[in-house]
């Protein structure tokens, strides 16, 4: 998944996910879907180093606060950019705490997450 059109979604609604995934491949991106923040760190060790990584916050087994944790302490993982994906009314707040490159708010605005995509995906990294 190394190449210019790879990103990792993570989030545990599957209709949403579902929803994400046939969008971004629609929009031509190698889109490789998770439900929760440990699957996230899994594929990642496991099978490279996607352009972008969108992350939920609120998720069973590992939230999206302890993969952005685990993320940024592996040297590996820590340069991948995340946009964070909520509902929460302070989403730019926890994006800021969390080091994250950007954020969206739900429900998703398709126009504005292929815009912050093409941030990521058809510019530098």
């Amino acid at each position: 998944m190394a190449h210019d059109k790879g990103i990792l979604l993570v989030e545990d609604d599957f209709d949403l996910r579902d929803m994400m995934t046939v969008f971004l491949e629609g929009e031509g991106y190698d889109v490789t879907a998770v439900a929760n923040g440990q699957e996230a760190i899994d594929f990642l060790l496991r099978s490279g180093r996607p352009k972008l990584i969108l992350l939920d916050l609120m998720m069973p087994v590992m939230n999206g606060w302890e993969f952005r944790r685990s993320q940024r302490q592996d040297p590996r993982l820590s340069r991948i950019p995340v946009v964070i994906i909520s509902a929460d009314a302070n989403v730019r707040e926890e994006a800021v705490q969390l080091g994250a490159d950007s954020y969206l708010t739900k429900p998703i605005e398709f126009d504005a997450l292929l815009k912050i995509i093409r941030n990521y995906t058809e510019s530098k990294n």
